[in-house]
């Protein structure tokens, strides 16, 4: 799992600082956005050439990881 993480990297002069993909200008966040639309790893590998399955692997991984927190709180907006 590590490897695949290593495929994420954050660079303040890529995508602003968000994490992409190998130093490419594919943030995580349009990976994630492409497969919750409904498009399948196949069809974002046609279009996006560059990339692989375990770029998107690793896009997936990085966000699981990012979910791991002890507890949650509503936050009350006024």
């Amino acid at each position: 799992m590590e490897d695949l993480l290593k495929r994420i990297t954050i660079d303040p002069n890529i995508c602003h600082g968000k994490p992409s993909i190998r130093g490419l200008r594919y943030p995580v966040e349009m990976i994630l956005q492409l497969l919750s639309s409904g498009m399948s790893v196949d069809e974002i590998l046609e279009d996006y050439e560059d990339l692989n399955k375990e770029d998107i692997l690793a896009s997936l991984l990085y966000a699981s990881k990012l979910t791991h927190v002890k507890s949650m709180h509503t936050l009350d907006v006024a």
